[in-house]
């Protein structure tokens, strides 16, 4: 059966720290707003960040942005989302900044522009945000917006890495994977993939899973690529669920169970894998009508796992 096995990075981050920083009345009702939000009360979070945010609290800006965009408490709108972000980035705002950034970047109430989108992961990043610090790392990797330099990335990778920022230590891994900027280590990449993976970071999961099964960087062992796919297809990671359908098929590290594979190409076709809609049908050849069934109805219950430290 076809297999993909190339380690891509990280999707960007939307990581929307509610932040607050007035140690006055206005600092319990952000916190007030903050304790509905983390409840799911999402109109009472827009009730306590409205009036602030209009009066120019650049922190009740942001989170006013994040239920904008997230269509929370309030009917969703990326055109508002984008402007309470705009007032509270152009106050530095650095966590408002990369929002701003990321919405240029995805298009998202403004047109798609990677020039602009880098010029305020810049901002947010040399105040140290580090999920501005990583997202300009892949445009520095990628080339939009900016020239592409892998020796750029790394240093921004390296700085959100050094703030615990997973997606980053993920892309550090690829870097050395690929010998992009630095000298192909596949140990190196290893070992950044494992800091990743065990937090949670499905993209490192599947990428350490690679190198597990391919003996590259660390010993050939199907069993342990079979649980760092599993961790990943758990959370909904298209290759790995893939990845994870190969080796129930072909019996590598785990009993060989057509089924099983059945169910891990479906889910993983159903997000776009192309690889693994044409390893379905393969496999869906080889299934008994009862075991197809079955499948099928595993396929339907199945839901994604997602673990705290994402």
């Amino acid at each position: 059966m076809k297999r993909t096995v190339v380690s891509l990075l990280a999707g960007l981050v939307f990581a929307f720290p509610l932040a607050f920083a007035f140690p006055t009345t206005a600092l319990a009702t952000l916190e007030q707003g903050l304790d509905a939000y983390r409840k799911g009360d999402y109109v009472f979070a827009l009730k306590a960040w409205q009036p602030l945010a209009t009066k120019g609290n650049p922190d009740a800006q942001n989170n006013l942005g994040v239920l904008y965009e997230k269509g929370q408490g309030v009917e969703r709108n990326f055109v508002e989302s984008v402007n309470w972000y705009r007032r509270a980035a152009e106050q530095g705002h650095a966590q408002a900044q990369n929002n701003v950034g990321v919405m240029y970047e995805r298009g998202l109430g403004v047109k798609p522009d990677a020039k602009e989108a880098a010029s305020w992961y810049l901002k947010a990043a040399q105040r140290g945000n580090p999920n501005a610090q990583n997202n300009l790392g892949v445009l520095y990797f990628s080339g939009r917006g900016v020239p592409q330099d892998y020796v750029q990335a790394m240093q921004w990778y390296r700085r959100a890495a050094a703030q615990n920022n997973i997606n980053a230590m993920n892309n550090i891994g690829v870097l050395f994977e690929r010998g992009h900027g630095v000298a192909q280590n596949y140990a190196e990449a290893a070992q950044w993939y494992r800091r990743a993976a065990e937090r949670g970071q499905p993209q490192a999961q599947n990428n350490l899973g690679v190198l597990y099964e391919k003996g590259l960087g660390v010993p050939r062992d199907m069993s342990v690529a079979h649980n760092w796919y599993r961790s990943a297809a758990d959370q909904g990671h298209a290759q790995a669920q893939n990845n994870l359908g190969v080796l129930y098929g072909s019996g590598r590290g785990v009993a060989a169970d057509m089924t099983q594979a059945y169910v891990w190409f479906s889910l993983a076709a159903a997000r776009g894998n192309i690889d693994a809609a044409n390893n379905r049908d393969a496999a869906d050849r080889r299934l008994t009508p009862e075991q197809r069934e079955q499948a099928q109805k595993d396929v339907q219950a199945w839901k994604p796992k997602l673990t705290a430290s994402r």
